[in-house]
């Protein structure tokens, strides 16, 4: 499968922690490391963690070319009209390096919490759709009002604006069939759930059914950008690794890790990779960003 997004990219992915100055610290490492993503999760009802997107704004002002997405943005707690100033308001003050990977909800109990109803899988998926719609209609170049009768996010006039300073890619955090099929009809990428969430063997059906779902909406599956995020160590000892099922971490020493992200991108159609360090460290980005990816690069050859 060609890849129109061009050659592969590689990232950081970090947590909200109060530790601002550590997290600049990292930031910096994987800049400086060559990588292309640094995505921060999103939880907001954790009370030890600072808000996602303040992070994100503080990051982007620290560095100058690393792409920075939520990851992912907690759809309920974040709606959409408001979403859409925010996520262009970002991408315009950093010369358009933001991207936005969107989910519709996990975490019902913490989420309800706060004072937002719960949802059905059924009415998430459908808050999501409508989401992404409102999203893309408030990013448009257009001075004419947005109207959308949506069952979640009816839009009764609001004008667009800011128009982002490029055009932000929707990733969708999917798991479930149906969500994994709205990904490839109407999405921009899947940034695929940890296998904590998603185990690895269920990780070719999930491509399947979006590449099915793009097909049938008259898409090029491989338009859809899929992104593999992986959870574990860079080792100096090597380890023994299960990627093809369950949701072990990987644990193992660079050449190893490479051979995994590089069978994510010949034996599935990923593109992208973000590394879910175990222990948050610059010892462990420069591990990954200096030793694996590299050899990863060379053993997806220059893949485009």
């Amino acid at each position: 499968m060609t890849n129109p997004q061009g050659a592969p990219r590689f990232g950081i992915s970090l947590t909200p922690t109060t530790d601002m100055a550590g997290l600049h610290v990292a930031a910096s490492a994987a800049e400086e490391g060559g990588l292309d993503l640094l995505g921060i999760q999103d939880h907001p009802y954790v009370p030890a963690y600072l808000d996602t997107f303040v992070v994100l704004g503080q990051l982007l002002a620290a560095t100058r070319k690393i792409r920075v997405f939520p990851n992912v943005a907690n759809l309920p707690l974040r709606p959409p009209a408001v979403l859409a100033k925010t996520a262009a308001a970002l991408d315009v003050v950093s010369g358009g390096r933001f991207e936005l990977a969107l989910g519709a909800g996990g975490y019902w109990d913490a989420i309800t919490r706060m004072g937002v109803p719960r949802r059905s899988p059924r009415e998430a998926n459908a808050a999501l759709r409508e989401a992404i719609t409102v999203l893309r209609a408030l990013w448009a170049d257009s001075a004419a009002p947005v109207r959308l009768a949506g069952e979640y996010y009816p839009i009764a006039g609001a004008h667009p604006g800011p128009v982002p300073a490029h055009p932000i890619e929707i990733w969708t955090g999917a798991q479930g069939p149906n969500a994994l099929a709205l990904t490839g009809e109407v999405a921009d990428g899947w940034a695929a759930p940890i296998a904590a969430y998603l185990p690895y063997e269920k990780w070719g059906q999930a491509n399947r059914l979006i590449d099915e779902a793009a097909e049938a909406a008259g898409r090029d599956p491989a338009s859809v950008r899929r992104i593999a995020q992986v959870v574990g160590t860079v080792t100096t000892m090597k380890g023994q690794l299960r990627i093809g099922s369950g949701a072990d971490p990987v644990r193992g020493t660079a050449g190893q890790w490479a051979e995994v992200l590089a069978h994510l991108g010949t034996e599935m159609p990923f593109t992208s990779f973000v590394f879910w360090p175990e222990h948050e460290s610059v010892e462990q980005i420069a591990a990954f960003a200096g030793e694996v990816v590299p050899e990863a690069r060379r053993l997806l050859g220059g893949r485009s």
